[in-house]
């Protein structure tokens, strides 16, 4: 699960973050471009060494970060 949710989360930030480079927001994407590099530098080294499952299990919660994401940025704004 943390897997998943780690995943989850750096691709909700691209793309939360995406919206924000189309609304020219730097502040907000100084922000988030900052997380989503904090979350990169901790999975890269942790799934180059994972398991067929575990690269799964991420990849999936990279798909649902993606529309989770997608759903805040279309609440919020």
């Amino acid at each position: 699960m943390k897997t998943f949710f780690t995943s989850f989360t750096q691709i909700g930030l691209v793309a939360v973050n995406t919206y924000c480079i189309t609304q020219l927001n730097y502040v907000a994407i100084f922000i988030v471009s900052a997380l989503i590099s904090l979350l990169w530098c901790y999975n890269v080294t942790r799934i180059s060494v994972s398991t067929i499952n575990q690269k799964l299990t991420y990849s999936l919660g990279a798909g649902c970060g993606a529309v989770v994401g997608l759903l805040i940025v279309k609440t919020l704004f």
